[in-house]
């Protein structure tokens, strides 16, 4: 859980930086960032109920998406170094563009050639969201079964 709130803390203060650098974008920088957040502790909290000890071992039954995301770790490094290049390089863009590349500054290509992955990151995390919703409603009516065969 340290992992991830230091995650989503760091990620929560590039994010206000960025968007007090591109206000145009705020917005979203803004959902972007909401998230980022509610999606992930929503499935950590998720994770904690069914009494996993990591949010990293996932069941071959739940989401095919979500296995390869945390089960090949090519693909979640691809996914998180893509992810944090497409801001690091929008942050460092305002200051300086760079070497001109295919006559485009560096930091510009960079970002344009990582947004995509930042964009399927979000997505993965609106499914960490609906994945996380899903059996939590699971876990919500197997206590309310429980609890009323047990006061039945």
């Amino acid at each position: 859980m340290l992992d991830q709130l230091t995650d989503r803390a760091g990620t929560a203060g590039l994010m206000m930086t960025l968007a007090t650098l591109y206000p145009k974008y705020t917005f979203w920088l803004q959902i972007s960032l909401a998230i980022d957040i509610t999606c992930h502790w929503l499935y950590l909290h998720t994770v904690t109920l069914q009494g996993r000890t990591s949010h990293k071992f996932v069941d071959m039954s739940d989401n095919p998406i979500m296995h390869l995301y945390y089960t090949n770790k090519n693909v979640l490094f691809f996914m998180c170094a893509g992810n944090e290049m497409f801001y690091a390089a929008l942050y460092v863009m305002y200051f300086y563009t760079g070497p001109i590349v295919f006559g485009i500054g560096l930091f510009k290509l960079l970002a344009l050639i990582s947004m995509p992955i930042a964009v399927v990151k979000a997505a993965i995390s609106v499914l960490h969201g609906i994945v996380a919703s899903i059996n939590l409603s699971i876990i919500d009516c197997n206590e309310r079964a429980a609890f009323v065969k047990k006061d039945g």
